[in-house]
């Protein structure tokens, strides 16, 4: 086995080109889609989605539902129910991503009880989203043996998470909300505004017409042809 300085340039041209080649082929080879036999595993997966390769850490796809031209970026971790809790099989799905939505590589979606992503809900890297948390009334007993308190997760259609968003339970977010990179949050969100921060409080809103307070002047020129209509 040569090292990568010992290679000339033509053979680590060559070398690079191969593995690159070779790394987009599993890559494709290896997602998962509707119609193979990890994505028949999950209560139901939509026409056009995909969960793209490495995939993360999956557990419980029986009940977890992914809506139809919904993309999950590479490891993408989700899990249903408490290790070694069974479950019924027949019970209502947990996990429910909607049409078209985008889940950022590196995130997570950790349910017991209920978490739902609208439609067309984007996320960055490295979000995470849970309906359940550890608890320590009992102060004689380790926290990690106590059993999690929970409460439903609800985000809202058209809604955008910043990178490293953490989502906690009983969080209910409206349409169309804007949530700043490395936000917390907890509690209700109304539609149409942007939040942000530690815990994550509104910073603006859309109220009677118009932004409160006005968004800054920006040079937004979409490429020819585009129609954000085609988007929706």
């Amino acid at each position: 086995m040569f090292a990568p300085d010992q290679l000339s340039t033509r053979s680590r041209k060559i070398a690079a080109a191969l593995i690159h080649r070779g790394w987009a082929w599993i890559s494709a080879v290896g997602a998962v889609s509707p119609d193979d036999e990890r994505g028949r595993r999950y209560r139901s997966m939509g026409t056009a989605s995909c969960i793209a390769f490495p995939p993360g850490a999956v557990f419980g796809e029986r009940w977890i539902t992914i809506g139809a031209g919904t993309l999950l970026g590479p490891q993408v971790s989700m899990s249903v129910g408490m290790p070694g809790e069974p479950l019924d099989p027949d019970a209502d799905p947990v996990i429910r991503i909607g049409d078209r939505c985008n889940i950022g590589r590196g995130s997570s979606i950790i349910g017991r009880q209920s978490i739902e992503i609208g439609d067309d809900v984007t996320t960055g890297p490295n979000v995470y989203i849970t309906d359940h948390n550890h608890t320590y009334n009992e102060i004689d007993v380790p926290i990690t043996r106590q059993w999690p308190a929970e409460a439903p997760v609800r985000i809202g259609t058209g809604s955008w998470l910043g990178a490293g968003v953490t989502v906690l339970p009983g969080t209910s977010i409206g349409r169309n909300v804007t949530v700043g990179a490395g936000s917390v949050v907890r509690g209700h969100v109304p539609d149409h505004c942007v939040i942000a921060g530690s815990p994550a409080r509104v910073v603006r809103r859309f109220v009677d017409g118009a932004w409160d307070p006005p968004i800054p002047p920006q040079d937004v020129r979409p490429p020819a042809g585009w129609n954000v209509r085609d988007q929706i």
